[in-house]
């Protein structure tokens, strides 16, 4: 056989990619849509973790990054629990890349240009977060920086709930399909939200959960900025509630009655929770739940604004039975 009729190895290469692609989802299909709810799940979880890091004073358990030490990629035995804990979690976020991965092998062919951009920005986000978290290593942990690993972390989460929503929701150019007052309301509520967690950020880092003993502190009265936490919290609850009563005249193939049930469900635990921490001396098991559902709030009140809009289709045929229940009412 001669060597022209020999494939080179670039030509190998080219046709094992082409079966590749050949094997690609063309649709969006039930396993897509598994993949969106672990891409979600899996960002609520590492915060999780990153908080007990930080709860735990682990953050320098190991000392330098991408290592952990300066010869030796995982944590060594002289470094103890808080090696094993910060080791753990950078381990997560392996678990992570893959899973972005694969929701965007999953779109990529679909013709879905909605979740491409959202399984892209999710792949883009845990490799930012990661050069973040390498960052706060080197500089010992400081709390303006620790503070933006975690909003960068809710907004990872935020992306993931968006995700969900229309990797459930077919294609098409969507229109808004709930009335201009409950849209104003839901976008004013998602501003409370965000404010609610940034003052919460804010108030961590002024307290003994900002991180390392060694690890500085921003200055802030802890004191004080609990009553300035709760203001947006409880103001936050009140237009919930107004959001729950307002659903029920929403179409119900919009599901907003669901959202905006889950999103008050999480306010009353938050808020449950908090109160607790804050009269028990600031427990590690409590502060960490309370990480864990304020990101849990930034997925419910995203899911409530993307419900707002629906594909023409669905928007149609749910206005007339929404026209039905008003004349009803």
């Amino acid at each position: 056989m001669s060597s022209a009729s020999t494939p080179s190895p670039l030509s190998r290469l080219r046709d094992v990619l082409t079966r590749l692609r050949d094997r690609l989802p063309t649709a969006v299909t039930r396993r897509t849509r598994v993949l969106a709810w672990l891409v979600l799940i899996s960002n609520v979880v590492i915060v999780g973790t990153g908080g007990l890091v930080r709860l735990t004073g682990s953050g320098m358990g190991c000392s330098t990054w991408p290592y952990c030490t300066s010869d030796s990629l995982v944590p060594t035995q002289e470094l103890g629990i808080h090696g094993a804990i910060e080791f753990g979690n950078r381990t997560l976020t392996g678990v992570l890349v893959v899973i972005a991965l694969l929701a965007f092998l999953a779109v990529v062919r679909t013709g879905r240009r909605d979740l491409r951009t959202l399984t892209l920005a999710n792949g883009i986000g845990i490799i930012l977060q990661a050069v973040v978290g390498g960052v706060i290593v080197w500089l010992h942990l400081p709390p303006t920086l620790v503070g933006i690993h975690f909003v960068i972390s809710a907004a990872l989460v935020a992306n993931g709930a968006a995700l969900v929503a229309r990797a459930s929701s077919p294609a098409g150019p969507r229109v808004l399909a709930v009335s201009r007052p409950f849209a104003v309301l839901s976008h004013v509520t998602s501003g409370f939200v965000a404010l609610t967690v940034l003052v919460g950020i804010l108030l961590t880092g002024s307290g003994p959960h900002a991180g390392d003993d060694q690890a500085a502190r921003n200055g802030l009265d802890p004191v004080l900025w609990q009553h300035i936490h709760s203001w947006p919290a409880y103001a936050t609850f009140a237009l919930t509630l107004i959001l729950v009563v307002a659903s029920w005249r929403t179409p119900a193939a919009l599901r907003l009655r669901r959202w905006t049930g889950l999103l008050l469900g999480i306010e009353v635990v938050q808020i449950a929770v908090g109160l607790w921490q804050a009269r028990t001396g600031l427990p590690i098991v409590l502060v960490n739940i309370h990480m864990v559902l304020a990101v849990s709030l930034v997925a419910a009140m995203t899911a409530v604004l993307m419900h707002l809009k629906a594909t023409a289709s669905v928007a149609a045929s749910a206005a007339p039975r929404a026209e039905t229940a008003s004349a009803r009412s």
